[in-house]
């Protein structure tokens, strides 16, 4: 079995699932993933910086919640690779 792919924080911000309030998520877990997909965003002053997955595979877990403050660097998706 591979080894699961954390998707990190590039900078301090909120993290987001959804583009909008009133939007679905992006993905859920379990949900399959090609590499280039947006999982989430990441906003710093009203600027969005989308998230996308570095390979192909299954979105284990979500490792911080929705619209929580992140640092860069935290881990905030965890991705097992097809």
């Amino acid at each position: 079995m591979t080894d699961t792919i954390e998707l990190k924080a590039p900078m301090p911000g909120v993290f987001y699932r959804r583009p909008d309030p009133d939007q679905e998520p992006f993905v859920e877990e379990g949900d399959h993933v090609e590499a280039g997909d947006t999982v989430a965003i990441v906003e710093v002053m009203k600027q969005f910086n989308d998230i996308t997955a570095s390979e192909a595979g299954t979105i284990q877990q979500f490792l911080v919640a929705d619209e929580e403050d992140v640092e860069a660097g935290d881990p905030l998706v965890e991705i097992q690779p097809d």
